[in-house]
């Protein structure tokens, strides 16, 4: 199938995560253990997209915790319970909030199997099933922005700024598109110098025939490495941060990052219209609206768009080859990549 036309910044964030899975790191011969994800951070600041490094022995051990995040109220109690069966609060540094929220998450992270739990006369034990690992390697953050204006560099000067000075990713890259000049625009901005720049040729056929370009969909070879960023120190203090709650708001980013993965845009978005489609781009599957003949956004692709239609209901029983509908297909297609991803 012909290159999906690219025509918004989510096209272009869903094509960088693809990317990222295929050739993380640029240039590398070998590539560590990934898990990719899209739109997390923190209250002042979202990332576009997150790559986290894994240690390969840690993931595994990760993924006996099961595929969902564990939240962040439940994280420290799986960090902490204790080998052999204790009192939870003797176990568990103080929460810095009140401790009956600290004994329904236990009653949640035991419904999951996370943890053990037990009465002992009007006391609560715990104790853990298995280690929590130290599984992220290094945690780095790419914002997206595919058409470059004065404006819209102006903006993100203020926000990578805050990116390097927070350093709570180990690096900081902009994604852009490659404009074919001798100098891409990208290097010209006021920019940190510690940000690195990925250029990105994602031509979709119309922009190509403008350019002169042939169309260009998503593989290993498809970014420049325009700007090298700098390594940040996340151990240390900042601003915003000490380093113990950085090293306590990595960890749930990457808990986040790992339960969401970036394939989750069908969880916002309405695959069972029947003008829903996935659209190959090279090595990337990308929604496509019929109706609009282009790639939707997660915003306007609801059931409030005008041009929505729920699938038919012969769709759904007797008329298709996917059980529930090629809506409930795209579902599926798409978590069990998310899956496999988190394996990989």
């Amino acid at each position: 199938m012909s290159t999906t036309a690219l025509n918004s910044e989510f096209s272009f964030e869903l094509l960088v995560c693809r990317w990222a899975e295929l050739a993380w790191p640029p240039g590398a011969d070998d590539a560590p253990a990934l898990v990719v994800s899209r739109q997390l951070g923190t209250q002042r600041r979202r990332w576009d997209t997150i790559v986290i490094e894994c240690d390969p022995a840690g993931l595994a051990a990760r993924q006996a915790f099961g595929d969902h995040t564990i939240d962040a109220e439940l994280l420290p109690i799986v960090r902490h319970a204790p080998p052999e069966w204790e009192y939870y609060r003797e176990a568990l540094p103080d929460p810095g909030y009140d401790w009956r929220y600290v004994r329904e998450a236990i009653h949640r992270g035991a419904a999951r199997g996370l943890i053990d739990k037990r009465k002992n006369g009007r006391r609560i034990e715990i104790r853990r099933k298995r280690a929590y690992p130290d599984w992220v390697s290094r945690i780095v953050a790419i914002e997206n922005k595919p058409d470059l204006d004065a404006s819209a560099a102006a903006a993100l000067t203020d926000q990578l700024t805050h990116d390097v000075e927070t350093a709570l990713a180990d690096e900081v890259w902009l994604a852009t598109s490659r404009t074919g000049d001798r100098v891409e625009p990208a290097l010209l901005e006021e920019f940190p110098v510690e940000v690195g720049v990925l250029t990105f040729d994602f031509a979709d056929e119309t922009n190509a025939r403008r350019l002169g370009v042939e169309a260009t969909a998503v593989d290993a070879d498809v970014a420049t490495v325009d700007w090298l960023p700098s390594s940040l120190d996340t151990a240390a203090d900042s601003e915003a941060f000490s380093s113990e709650e950085k090293t306590r708001r990595r960890r749930w980013l990457a808990e986040r990052a790992y339960g969401k993965g970036w394939r989750a845009f069908t969880d916002t978005m309405r695959p069972d219209c029947r003008h829903f489609e996935l659209r190959r781009s090279g090595e990337a599957l990308v929604p496509y609206c019929a109706a609009k003949s282009r790639c939707q956004s997660e915003a306007e692709c609801g059931a409030r768009c005008g041009f929505f239609e729920p699938e038919p209901p012969q769709w759904r029983t007797n008329g298709w080859p996917i059980e529930g509908g090629p809506g409930r297909g795209i579902r599926t297609l798409l978590e069990r990549r998310r899956e496999r991803a988190r394996r990989e």
